[in-house]
């Protein structure tokens, strides 16, 4: 009896594996019900059984993200300069970078989900006050001095450039910037171009220090723009 109901929790999760390596591959409007269950091996009634519409498929994901991001989000408190603000944002690409298929198609995928929608909001919400946690902490930890009156639009920048990156790299080489191969070159640069914004608060050591870590993670061909 026990087997018997761990083996419907292993096909439901196994279809959301499948599922996001699809959305992810080929952007989720791009991907049917049908091309998942001909993917799994399963008949379309067996997945409609555990998922009975897309929506479903993209929520459950969706709520994997959101609570990834939530754990990570908490890690803002330990940021004191600016190696852990590095470790904090390439750490966060990487959890975008798994579920890249909502950031590559999030406008329309909200126009679509009401629930992702309204949970979008509290993402941005969640991210931006992560990012104001992030900029005591390196004030706190000496390593910039920012004016509390700059430091908000500051952090709202570094969300924005946090959030839409992907979609700019994928603008940037639609046929590349997606794929696995290129993970590791684009993440480096979102995580270096979201801290760039920090620059003209950084103190000169800081600042320096910043270029050697972005420096040890860029290729000679993939330099910061």
């Amino acid at each position: 009896m026990q087997s018997q109901a761990k083996k419907p929790r292993r096909t439901a999760e196994r279809i959301l594996e499948v599922t996001l390596e699809l959305f992810n591959r080929f952007g989720e409007p791009n991907v049917s019900t049908t091309l998942i269950s001909a993917e799994l091996g399963i008949s379309p009634g067996n997945l409609y059984y555990h998922y009975p519409a897309k929506d479903e498929l993209i929520n459950a994901l969706f709520d994997r993200y959101e609570r990834g991001l939530n754990d990570l989000l908490g890690a803002a408190d330990n940021v004191r300069n600016v190696e852990d603000a590095w470790l904090f944002f390439h750490m966060l690409f990487e959890l975008i970078w798994q579920y890249r298929f909502l950031y590559r198609d999030l406008n329309d995928l909200l126009s679509k989900n009401r629930r992702l929608e309204t949970h979008f909001q509290f993402v941005l919400k969640n991210k931006s006050r992560a990012v104001q946690i992030v900029l005591d902490g390196l004030a706190r930890g000496q390593a910039m001095r920012i004016d509390r009156r700059e430091a908000e639009p500051v952090a709202t920048s570094m969300v924005v450039v946090l959030t839409y990156w992907l979609s700019y790299e994928y603008v940037r080489d639609p046929r590349k910037a997606l794929e696995p191969d290129s993970a590791a070159a684009a993440l480096s640069r979102g995580a270096y171009h979201v801290l760039s914004l920090l620059m003209p608060y950084l103190e000169p050591a800081a600042r320096e220090h910043l270029f050697q870590i972005a420096g040890a993670y860029q290729k000679p061909d993939s330099a910061p723009a």
